[in-house]
């Protein structure tokens, strides 16, 4: 959705934050903000939508910058076509998160049971206790997920919210204004009255669709684990083929690997919208380390946009309560091919 000239004035805030804008495009480029981006992992800036073309820049991680168009790779062969036009030049969308800023009123008044909360800024950074002062922790981004369960005032009266760590136990202190609250209207059910639902994903195509009977209501580009190796002539990837069912379903989720020192290793807090279907924990869930969907990247589960993982979570049984941080129930069929 494009940002008015008001809206773009508003992100001008980022800097306050410590995140970086780049100034306004020289006057003979576009000038009208098509959305943010927040640069993932650190990544040049191109002279054409090509990655044989020049490097201009470099963008560091967690940069949020103006992006003011889209143009298609260079490259007839890519898998990802879509490049960011940026201020002189292009970034490859792959690892570029879309993101808004989007400041919050908090709220002092929790329900017993917590509530979940969404990221509503490019990113955020925890602290150990509530106040700006104390030490960092963990850096939160644009549309994770999170349990609040409890909040304090600051030394200049500004409310933080506790986040209660499904994985650490402990708890992560970040800013009220920078959570949304995901109202109760947002885990109603989706098509409850149909029963004949089912998932199929495609390792090959690298795609997921839901159908209800013969209808097809959804499809979208995924990211499925990693090809592993060659058996007879078919390729094994780490994300198990087969008939499933959804056996439980997490708003919020801390993944994390379990050798630290692995090569591969991944530590994401927040990851948001969580379906399950295997007991390995393979899981379809939201994305924000990457938009590099149509291709293998995972450990083994399946990624989608984290819109895209919010709904499915919505659509598949069980249901899960707004007051629920989790249900364990055999629901939806998913087949894996």
């Amino acid at each position: 959705m494009p940002l008015s000239r008001r809206d773009f004035l508003r992100t001008l805030g980022l800097a306050a934050g410590g995140l970086f804008l780049p100034p306004l495009p020289p006057a003979e480029a576009p000038r009208e903000v098509l959305a943010l981006g927040r640069a993932v992992l650190g990544l040049y800036i191109y002279e054409r939508p090509n990655f044989k073309s020049k490097t201009l820049n470099f963008l560091g991680a967690d940069t949020v910058f103006n992006i003011y168009g889209e143009a298609e790779a260079e490259d007839p062969h890519a898998i990802n076509k879509r490049w960011w036009r940026v201020r002189r030049g292009f970034v490859h969308s792959a690892p570029v998160q879309m993101v808004r800023y989007e400041l919050q009123t908090p709220t002092r008044h929790l329900p017993r049971d917590g509530f979940v909360a969404e990221v509503s800024v490019p990113v955020t950074q925890s602290r150990v206790a509530p106040g700006p002062g104390f030490r960092g922790d963990y850096k939160f981004y644009h549309g994770t997920t999170h349990w609040v369960m409890k909040t304090a005032l600051d030394d200049d009266g500004k409310i933080w919210y506790g986040i209660l760590g499904d994985r650490t136990r402990t708890y992560h202190w970040v800013p009220g204004e920078h959570l949304r609250r995901v109202p109760p209207e947002a885990f109603e059910p989706l098509s409850p009255a149909v029963t004949d639902k089912r998932i199929e994903i495609s390792l090959e195509a690298q795609t997921l669709k839901c159908y209800e009977g013969n209808t097809l209501v959804l499809e979208t580009k995924c990211s499925t684990g990693i090809p592993l190796r060659k058996e007879n002539g078919e390729t094994v990837y780490g994300t198990p083929r087969g008939e499933w069912t959804v056996i439980s379903k997490r708003a919020s989720r801390h993944m994390a690997g379990d050798d630290g020192a692995a090569a591969d290793f991944f530590d994401l807090p927040g990851v948001p919208w969580v379906t399950y279907f295997h007991w390995w924990g393979t899981a379809i869930h939201g994305t924000y380390w990457h938009n590099d969907f149509g291709r293998p990247r995972s450990h083994g589960c399946v990624n989608v946009p984290s819109d895209v993982a919010h709904w499915v979570y919505r659509w598949t049984l069980p249901t899960v309560p707004a007051d629920k941080q989790f249900v364990d129930a055999k629901g939806t069929p998913v087949l894996i091919t």
